[in-house]
């Protein structure tokens, strides 16, 4: 089978955000959000270069954010400890949510987008209602030792990376937790496409393919550079690659099945790619790097349109 990956910079956005600290797109990868160090969310179209409007409301840099399944409503974690709801027409903050002892890393929504879970700095998983009034958290996961840096969740799993190079699985249906022990910091958990495994990336520079079930390592990708910064890394929407930023300056990009490297995105700088963004549905990638954000395709599937 041919492998499409994204290989030609199609947009470049400007964000004017200081460094961009995360970038992420919605449900349906027609819009992105970038969080900014100068304390702003921004909601554009990328694949427009378009910029639609900003989001105030944290006292601090903005390390993470979602847009909700119906594109209405935005959650972002910040340094300044909070969580804050955001309505995407009105651009007004909803509610803000104080109860983390240090900075929240990561943000996301459940899958009914009614729940936010947030990762911090103080070792914790704070589960937010956002239906009701109440401005305590719903849940507390506690179980980490050190800063949760990654979340991600489906419809009966939330899994967790932490700096205490350790990643865990709570299965809500039988209320059981899964802990691995990777041995360095886990700076991103993904779950692959059809659920069966995990993929952690952590600080020696290493990319592993987790069995779900056995905890069994399935494959091992190397090649980039993570050994400081918190790095995202990704799946494609096939399921075929492996996609992980580096801290010099490049993508790194991996076939899943025989874990070799088949291309690199440089982004013409040493400066870190930290964070990625893939398509749903497409050979299509959003990299932030620096106070920009890049939209990547596949110069194949240009060609084929």
């Amino acid at each position: 089978m041919k492998l499409t990956f994204p290989d030609h910079r199609e947009t470049t956005l400007d964000c004017k955000q200081a460094a961009v600290r995360a970038v992420r797109l919605s449900a349906d990868s027609k819009y992105c959000l970038t969080c900014g160090s100068d304390k702003s969310v921004k909601l554009w179209n990328p694949h427009r270069g378009l910029f639609l409007k900003s989001y105030s409301g944290h006292g601090h840099e903005v390390l993470d954010a979602q847009g909700s399944g119906d594109n209405a409503q935005i959650c972002s974690g910040s340094m300044d400890k909070t969580v804050v709801l955001f309505d995407v027409a009105t651009g007004q903050a909803l509610r803000k949510y104080r109860d983390h002892a240090g900075t929240v890393n990561c943000v996301k929504f459940n899958e009914e987008s009614t729940v936010i879970l947030s990762g911090s700095l103080d070792s914790s998983v704070r589960a937010w209602d956002t239906r009701s009034r109440g401005h305590t958290p719903i849940q507390i996961l506690d179980e980490a030792t050190d800063s949760v840096t990654s979340i991600q969740v489906s419809d009966h799993e939330i899994l967790t990376g932490s700096a205490d190079g350790r990643f865990r699985r709570y299965d809500l249906r039988i209320g059981k937790l899964f802990v691995d022990f990777i041995g360095k910091a886990v700076t991103c958990v993904t779950f692959t496409r059809d659920g069966q495994c995990c993929l952690v990336s952590s600080q020696d520079s290493t990319l592993r393919l987790m069995d779900k079930d056995t905890g069994e390592m399935l494959n091992e990708f190397t090649g980039h550079k993570n050994t400081q910064y918190k790095i995202d890394s990704c799946l494609n929407h096939e399921d075929t690659l492996i996609l992980s930023g580096s801290e010099d300056g490049k993508v790194y990009i991996w076939d899943l099945v025989e874990a070799k490297l088949v291309h690199k995105l440089d982004h013409g700088t040493t400066r870190p790619v930290h964070s990625l963004a893939p398509h749903h549905s497409e050979a299509c990638l959003l990299t932030a790097c620096a106070d920009k954000v890049y939209v990547w395709r596949s110069s194949q599937s240009m060609e084929d349109g």
